[in-house]
């Protein structure tokens, strides 16, 4: 919709996964409005996801929101058969014991042996000493989760402005006055649900940056010989160098590539692409018959790794709700929950109730 005026309640910058799903689980206890600078929401980070969901990725800090998530993600037929394997060289199978350590009791991993290893990754050379088992892992109908969030939110009466890139927010009685490219909003309480550009907005809205850094991520889809079984785990080095798995017959595959950006429409590196093909081939006995398309997106993370959500303690109605890294979508539930529940003065629903949200908040960073 095109706006001149609109006032809410809460404004909300960012529409991808992290803004769709906070305003669909603040439903209609507050008029919410829902900011997007792309003509379509999910345009960045949502929409270029390797789409899997695994209770390891993003360490020990992220696990919580990750394992808390699993009920409404599977709940609403939004995750797939996958598991997942990380494997092992010889000179880090040292982290093979750090991994099952770090997450004994909160989620069930097994070590695999080296010996096992070719049984779950058909072609898979010498050289690989052990692993670790995930079998909780699943895939993510990402497109589907997103849809879904941004329907909860319009059914609820939440406002969707596209192709409004914040220009300007100042300070007013009762709140903030946001100006985009599409009108004026005017709401009690901001969120910064923005991503990549989320110490961007801030700096507009005269709140300190909290050092939100974006890192490109690279994915390639290949097609390979012989072709990609459906049954092929999520593969990931232990070491971080690389992670595959199969999509509708074909081969996703990334390098874990981290390279510092500043906020933008991010696009694969011809060398990324050809450093992660290297390390498929020192990997598999496959064959690649051709690269078909390759992508990036950015992956936005708080000094510490960990998110931010909570108001800010230095600026009266700012709303952290970023540093979602890589995790965002897998945690959505979760951090919607939590975020909504700090932002109406809630006590936590039960599916994150033993979560503490202060291990998230913005002033952590001082």
């Amino acid at each position: 919709m095109t706006a001149t005026h609109i006032t809410a309640d809460i404004a909300i910058v960012g529409a991808g996964m992290a803004g769709a799903s906070l305003a669909a689980e603040i439903g209609d206890a507050a008029r919410v409005v829902l900011i997007e600078g792309e003509a379509q929401p999910g345009y960045h980070s949502t929409g270029r996801s390797a789409a899997f969901w695994s209770e390891t990725y993003g360490g020990p800090a992220v696990q919580p929101l990750t394992s808390a998530s699993f009920a409404y993600l599977d709940g609403h037929g939004f995750l797939g058969d996958r598991t997942a394997i990380h494997i092992a060289r010889p000179e880090y199978i040292g982290a093979v014991d750090a991994m099952l350590a770090t997450f004994a009791g909160n989620v069930a991993l097994e070590r695999v042996a080296a010996e096992a290893l070719p049984a779950s990754i058909p072609g898979l050379r010498q050289g690989f000493a052990g692993g670790v088992a995930e079998p909780s892992c699943r895939d993510i109908d990402v497109a589907g989760l997103h849809a879904h969030y941004l329907g909860r939110a319009r059914r609820a009466g939440t406002q969707l402005i596209g192709d409004a890139r914040v220009r300007s927010i100042a300070r007013v009685a009762g709140g903030w006055r946001i100006a985009t490219d599409a009108g004026t909003v005017e709401a009690a309480l901001l969120v910064d649900a923005a991503g990549a550009w989320a110490d961007e907005l801030a700096a507009l809205a005269g709140v300190a940056p909290i050092g939100i850094q974006p890192y490109r991520r690279t994915v390639v889809q290949l097609e390979v010989d012989p072709p990609v079984p459906a049954s092929l785990p999520l593969v990931l080095d232990i070491a971080g160098s690389f992670y595959f798995k199969p999509e509708a017959g074909r081969l996703w595959l990334s390098p874990h590539d981290e390279t510092p950006m500043p906020p933008c429409d991010a696009a694969p590196d011809e060398l990324d692409i050809a450093i992660a093909i290297d390390r498929l081939e020192r990997t598999v006995d496959w064959r690649i018959v051709r690269v078909e398309r390759a992508w990036a997106g950015l992956r936005s993370f708080a000094p510490d790794r960990a998110p931010v959500y909570g108001f800010d303690d230095r600026a009266e109605g700012f709303f952290w709700f970023a540093g979602q890294g890589g995790f965002g979508i897998q945690t959505a539930p979760a951090a919607a929950m939590i975020g909504a529940a700090l932002l109406l003065g809630r006590a936590l629903p039960d599916p994150v109730r033993m979560i503490e949200p202060a291990a998230y908040r913005p002033g952590r960073f001082g």
